[in-house]
């Protein structure tokens, strides 16, 4: 540790440097430090120097920070020691702060580099080309990466990432969302416009404005942000398995809840609402049974008819119906064996495996649905025949009529196009399985059933999501509560139904008072 100030000698002109009479003032001058380091890969000597301190407590404070960072590597330890120096030699070329012991210690009996400081964005890149998981997954990270965590967060050091920077990179997705809807409406309404105006000039001058609208886009929505917190969690956990960092700020960001929308039956009063306004009461709606009966009915000669009673009826997922294979399907035992789906990626179709472990499940089939899957196999078998070369060999149950596997995104649309050709009140193919679900409770299967036939691996969800309990069923649940109440003595009340056992109660309780009544009477005196 040295002393050093920048007066000149007047005579020669030359700094004073160290040797300057006025350094025994207490406030002239500055200080510096100066260590010794590990020598280079080439055996070259090399010096951590700093200066600029105004007291030498300050000094003094920085030097021994050097010395604990260069007792680090153990004395015979020439590979460790030379990381070290290399370490301090960076930090004193570019004038950086001096590293924290502890991460530094962390980072050096890990083997990571100590001089590369890692990016969030250079992280979460590596990390998601290391992944061994399913490709709709890797899709879905790749996605949370690209569009919302590098362009907002991706320049900061891994290491320095915090809490703050997370709840900014939410409250500016919210902000971007209002700016979306916005440009939505106003696009909107200039297509709603255009609609009305006459005249080729000025249908012209309309069309060309909204091309230069940003176009349609969808909000970022809770659920997607808590997915994208999901992501990064799962990330950090990783940086943190590895020594990377010691805290994960992305377990402790907060987001607004979620609402799962419920699902709600198409009564007969919101049939009429959605016929006079085209307005559907909710995102998930489902069928009551005659509705889905009607559906069934009128697709009864579709060749794809058996998938969509599979699912009407047993509440499979769509990639699952366009997955199952010959061999998943036992006739004889009454089940089929859920074992792969087709997934859409990046607009290619792939196997894949069941969405969860849960997923991966047997399905009982009732002698209704069996004999519809042989109709099926023995409508295939002879389409086969037909196409003779022609036909594509998929290896799954449900074909197109080429014998192509049947695509997921096909499926909804045709699903859309069989709907409306109907005339039905409009769901989409994933609420089918929620219609399954409820005829199921209906039917009076438990619970716990009704989540092993879904594959789902959580009750609530089943519970809580995935069941919309038609008016009849809670209609019958009410009258059975009603038909519990009884009231002996007293007069029927509207809240009894005319006939009911509390009725009889009340009129035998009342018939055998007046007979007590007439027994206990006292005779007069003789």
């Amino acid at each position: 540790m040295f002393r050093r100030c920048a007066c000149r000698d007047p005579k020669t002109g030359k700094q004073y440097g160290q040797s300057c009479p006025k350094l025994n003032q207490r406030r002239h001058g500055t200080w510096g430090i100066r260590q010794e380091l590990p020598p280079d890969a080439g055996g070259q000597r090399r010096t951590f120097r700093r200066s600029g301190y105004t007291s030498a407590t300050e000094a003094q404070a920085d030097l021994d920070a050097v010395r604990a960072l260069l007792a680090l590597p153990e004395i015979d330890d020439a590979e460790g020691r030379q990381r070290m120096g290399d370490l301090l030699e960076h930090v004193a070329a570019n004038r950086e702060s001096l590293p924290a012991l502890e991460e530094t210690r962390r980072k050096f009996r890990s083997g990571q580099s100590l001089t590369v400081r890692i990016t969030v964005g250079e992280f979460l890149d590596t990390w998601l080309s290391g992944r061994k998981i399913r490709a709709s997954t890797i899709n879905r990270y790749g996605r949370d990466i690209r569009l919302h965590l590098k362009p907002r967060i991706g320049e900061i050091r891994l290491d320095r990432l915090r809490v703050s920077h997370l709840s900014e990179m939410f409250n500016a997705i919210v902000e971007r969302n209002i700016e979306i809807e916005e440009a939505n409406a106003l696009r909107r309404a200039a297509v709603e416009e255009l609609k009305t105006l006459r005249g080729r000039e000025r249908r012209r001058a309309a069309r060309a404005a909204i091309a230069e609208m940003p176009p349609f886009r969808r909000p970022v929505g809770p659920a997607t942000r808590r997915h994208i917190r999901a992501t990064l969690r799962a990330a950090l956990n990783d940086a943190i398995t590895q020594e990377l960092i010691t805290f994960n700020p992305a377990a402790h960001v907060e987001l607004d809840p979620v609402n799962r929308p419920k699902g709600l039956v198409w009564t007969d009063e919101r049939v009429a609402q959605w016929r006079a306004t085209g307005e559907r009461p909710s995102p998930v709606m489902v069928w009551t049974t005659e509705q889905t009966g009607a559906f069934l009915n009128g697709i009864a000669d579709d060749e794809l008819y058996a998938l969509f009673h599979l699912v009407a009826l047993r509440g499979l997922r769509r990639g699952e119906a366009c997955g199952l294979r010959p061999e998943d399907v036992d006739l004889k035992g009454h089940a089929l064996t859920v074992a792969t789906q087709l997934v859409d990626i990046n607009g290619e179709i792939e196997e894949s495996a069941p969405k969860s472990e849960a997923g991966n499940r047997m399905v009982a089939l009732d002698g209704g649905t069996v004999k519809v899957i042989k109709r099926h196999n023995k409508r295939q078998r002879q389409a086969r025949e037909e196409a003779g070369s022609a036909w594509m060999e998929s290896g799954r149950l449900f074909t197109r009529a080429n014998g192509e596997w049947v695509e997921p995104t096909w499926l909804s649309d045709y699903f859309d196009r069989l709907v409306k050709r109907l005339d039905l009140p409009p769901i989409r193919l994933h609420d089918l399985r929620h219609g399954a679900a409820t005829m199921a409770l209906k039917a009076g299967t438990k619970m716990k059933v009704v989540q092993a036939m879904l594959g789902h691996s959580s009750y609530a969800l089943t519970a809580d999501t995935y069941t919309a309990v038609l008016p009849e069923l809670a209609l019958e649940a009410a009258e059975a509560t009603a038909r519990l109440i009884s009231r002996p003595g007293a007069q029927r009340t509207a809240g009894l139904t005319s006939g009911s056992r509390g009725d009889k109660r009340s009129k035998g309780g009342n018939q055998q008072d007046r007979k007590k009544g007439k027994k206990q009477q006292v005779k007069p005196a003789a």
